[in-house]
């Protein structure tokens, strides 16, 4: 997509990615949420710092990261940075290691994490585009990306309506999704993030291994494919599998080796190659393929 005039990959990983920069920014990590609980007497497993940084890892070694900006929350509560693990807290330096960090204050973590590398802000500009923890309603926001609000996204299907993290944008800003292993998700029909969207956008659904996007109009209500689409055709295209479905529904396409998201027309589904997400059921797989964007 593009924002201010800059070109911006979002992964189905749930992580940006701004190459001219070679920045990658993610949102709501909640690190130590298990532990966090397990203080307080509910028991979680206490994996999720570990699963989290497994995935970033993924990232790094995917794109060309010179930078990373965290957008808040990235820890549970504002003592989470001290109770690491010593080895998650060994994965963490490491993964930082030779890379500029910012991390941008939450409401979860207000304070700077104690013992890492990197710079604590309340917000970071970037050129015309604003970086921060909550998103600001109204045209004074400017150009925006933020997180906090963990936005899911429901889509109609031959198999009944799915489910999932997503991405959402207009064309003054843009919502990440929760990157954190323990994090639920509001509707993107929810007040709060209506405030920020009244005119609607577009969302971007994570997947196996792409995004599935579709408009949401006026955030009323979530958006659903017509039904008396017809059922899809099935063709080929350069060795991979093509579904086209027409009639107002949602389409999803794909070309012999590469993808693009696809953000025209009502209820289309664009796809990109791109990390798996850890824990959510698969949608189908291709080959990887580069990201794009009209």
């Amino acid at each position: 997509m593009h924002l201010a005039g800059e070109r911006l990959a979002l992964d189905p990983g749930g992580a940006l990615y701004w190459p001219s920069r070679k920045l990658l920014v993610l949102a709501d990590l909640h690190l130590e949420k298990g532990s966090h609980f397990a203080a307080r007497g509910q028991m979680l497993p206490p994996f999720d710092t570990r699963e989290t940084l497994e995935r970033l890892g993924l990232l790094l070694r995917r794109y060309r990261v010179e930078s990373l900006v965290f957008l808040g929350d990235s820890f549970h509560d504002a003592q989470g940075a001290r109770r690491l693990h010593p080895a998650d807290r060994a994965s963490l330096t490491g993964l930082l290691e030779g890379r500029e960090a910012t991390w941008v204050l939450g409401n979860h973590d207000p304070v700077a994490p104690e013992g890492l590398p990197g710079q604590a802000v309340e917000e970071l500009r970037l050129g015309a585009i604003t970086l921060r923890h909550e998103g600001v309603p109204g045209p004074q926001a400017g150009f925006e990306i933020s997180g906090h609000f963990h936005p899911k996204a429901s889509i109609a299907t031959r198999g009944g309506p799915v489910e999932r993290p997503c991405f959402l944008a207009d064309a003054k800003r843009l919502l990440l999704p929760a990157f954190g292993a323990y994090t639920g998700g509001l509707s993107v029909t929810a007040p709060a993030i209506a405030a920020l969207f009244p005119r609607g956008g577009r969302a971007f659904l994570l997947g196996q291994e792409r995004l599935y996007s579709t408009a949401t109009g006026p955030l009323r209500q979530i958006p659903r494919a017509a039904p008396a689409a017809p059922p899809p055709a099935l063709t080929r295209h350069g060795g991979g599998a093509a579904h086209n479905q027409t009639g107002g529904g949602a389409a999803l396409s794909q070309t012999g080796g590469g993808a693009a998201l696809n953000p025209t027309g009502g209820g289309s589904l664009g796809q990109h190659g791109g990390a798996a997400p850890a824990g959510r059921p698969p949608l189908g797989k291709r080959r990887p393929g580069p990201i794009s964007a009209p």
